[in-house]
């Protein structure tokens, strides 16, 4: 009996202790995110420099939920840029005297090329102001190479590394692995290039997957060694050569080519600013962060709107999440701006692989309505493909960046058959009791029927000719013009505007241009939605679902991370879907 005693209460004292630790970190993170939350106007001081490190995984637009990225230990948060505050800081650069030029640092760098060409094309209007652009670092990779390729100086450190190697595209094969398991997939689709679900089914890259990949990874390579040998002022062929011949294995090889200004260490780059300021006092650089509080002084006083309405992510019915766009999120914003006189038009910044067919629909009926109202234009991102195609479809005018990621024009159905596992690998038997012949169509303990993947394909037939008509009506195409080009074939932008899927080349700025023009006004205030929740809120109401990502995330690899996080997807597949390649990784 004293030992239970003893176990009670200590057990007791434990959960009192974790309970007083789980306060102080809710507290804690919860100060750390008000103290966040009041940002100090600062100005960047005479001659300084902008620090640019971009080699992390840029979102659409930066998070006011620093509970990601929270330090338990310093109670701190830093907050990635997004991609928005990214293009307006480096616009705000230009016009501050005291900014001298950005450094841009080498590094590894995940993001795809439509959002490094969007931050590009920002950095060579930068150099319009007669400013410098130095690029530096120990490391730079193929992405990041071809972000500082327009730097006016790139120099390496003498023991660095620069990989340019072409391009690749990986896709993970999990048919084996389901039957090892017991699990089998049963996928209904439309459109011979619909790949979604591939990987559910097959061991290998089919004939006409390889094709399509094909087409579109040769676009961004392209414009991949397009863009670096203008920057670098050589002949395309050239740096085809370099590449296919693998000519960079060392970094004085760099320099030899010319795709690096010259090998100097850490000091050696702060002299060479030194001598760009004409300044031989301490360096003063600024970080993006710290420079996003400096005042801008081209902000707008006008009456007059434009709406920017992001849709990132994987579209699901609902209410967005941290990484989707929920129809109900998204219709009621597009709606709250059609219905304000105030607004003049909109821009739909679309970044999405696609998902629900109904949530996509939903979505779409928006778009249709406020074009009645007034201009809508679309700014595609990284990806704007299979249900991010379907909402976009509408528009008056499409924009995207020649390497962006779109078309996927296709529909699939999948449901998964877990007989094996249930009663082979777990001993678990099922035994069903219906009324209706189709009561428990959709079980996960046994196949589909052939009558109810007859019902299936029939609602997945129905749903892409539904698709390619809209499409169709939005792009002012006929409807066999669009089955021709759809198929779910994926398309590199530069391709999708020669068959009338884009517009226009360029980026968020270019859509806000032609949405001006389109609105017949040259003065407005850019307003963003949806709305951000309020960080503090987002913390206490999902400190659970947080937590376990961050923990999960800590635990593994990114690599292992990602396809974590493609399993649950697959998984939580609710409905008919509209999305792109299940897992097409370019590197």
């Amino acid at each position: 009996m004293k030992q239970f005693f003893q176990f009670m209460f200590a057990s007791m004292l434990g959960f009192v202790i974790s309970g007083v630790i789980l306060i102080f970190v809710l507290v804690g993170a919860i100060a750390g995110l008000a103290s966040k939350g009041k940002k100090q106007e600062v100005n960047a001081e005479t001659n300084s420099i902008l620090k640019l490190n971009l080699n992390y995984a840029i979102p659409e637009r930066t998070s006011n939920n620093s509970f990601e990225n929270f330090n338990f230990q310093t109670f701190e948060s830093k907050n990635d840029a997004g991609l928005d505050d990214i293009l307006k800081n480096i616009i705000k650069a230009a016009a501050d005297d005291n900014i001298k030029g950005i450094y841009l640092e080498l590094g590894i760098n995940m993001n795809s090329f439509a959002t490094l060409e969007e931050i590009r094309n920002e950095l060579i209007a930068f150099k319009k102001s007669k400013k410098f652009v130095i690029a530096y670092g120990e490391l730079a990779d193929q992405k990041s190479y071809y972000l500082c390729s327009v730097a006016d100086k790139v120099y390496l450190n003498p023991a660095g590394e620069l990989v340019l190697n072409g391009l690749s595209s990986n896709v993970m094969y999990l048919k084996n692995m389901f039957e090892k398991i017991g699990v089998n997939p049963e996928l209904i689709r439309h459109g011979k290039f619909k790949s979604a679900g591939e990987p559910l089914i097959a061991d290998k890259m089919s004939d006409a997957n390889r094709e399509q990949i094909s087409s579109y990874l040769g676009s961004l390579y392209h414009t991949m060694v397009n863009g670096i040998a203008t920057a670098r002022k050589k002949q395309i062929s050239e740096v085809e050569n370099i590449i296919d011949q693998l000519l960079i294995q060392h970094p004085e090889d760099a320099v030899k080519l010319g795709m690096a200004d010259g090998l100097k260490y850490d000091d050696e780059i702060e002299t060479e600013f030194k001598k760009l300021i004409g300044n031989d006092e301490n360096l003063k650089f600024i970080t993006l962060e710290k420079f996003s509080n400096t005042p801008n002084i081209n902000v707008s006083t006008s009456d007059d709107k434009i709406a920017i309405i992001y849709c990132d992510g994987e579209i699901v019915s609902g209410e967005s999440g941290d990484d989707n766009m929920g129809s109900e999120t998204i219709a009621k914003a597009i709606k709250k701006v059609r219905l304000d006189d105030k607004y003049k038009a909109i821009v739909l910044r679309i970044n999405s692989p696609g998902g629900s067919a109904m949530a996509s629909d939903v979505i779409w009926r928006e778009v249709v309505l406020a074009k009645k109202a007034k201009p809508v234009i679309v700014s595609m991102g990284s990806v704007a493909a299979s249900g991010g195609y379907y909402i976009a479809a509408p528009a008056d005018v499409i924009v995207a960046e020649p390497n962006t990621i779109t078309g996927s024009i296709g529909v699939f159905g999948l449901m998964i058959n877990a007989k094996e596992l249930l009663n082979n690998k777990l001993g678990i038997n099922v035994e069903t009791v219906k009324f209706g012949e189709y009561a428990d169509l959709g079980s996960i303990d046994r196949p589909l029927t052939s009558a109810e993947r007859a019902i299936i394909q029939r609602g997945v037939d129905r749903i892409y000719d539904d698709f390619i008509t809209k499409v169709a009506e939005g792009r002012k195409l006929n409807k066999e013009q669009v089955d021709s080009i759809a198929q779910g074939r994926v398309w590199a932008a530069i391709d999708a505007k020669k068959i009338g899927l884009v517009d226009e080349f360029g980026g968020l700025d270019k859509a806000i241009a032609i949405a001006k023009t389109k609105a017949k006004i040259t003065d407005c205030r850019i307003i963003n939605f949806p709305e951000m929740k309020d960080p503090i809120e987002t913390l206490i109401s999902d400190m659970s679902g947080q937590a376990n990502i961050f923990l999960t995330k800590k635990s593994l690899t990114a690599e292992q991370f990602k396809l974590y996080t493609d399993f649950e997807k697959i998984m939580h597949y609710r409905g008919i879907q509209a999305r792109m390649s299940f897992d097409v990784n370019v590197q």
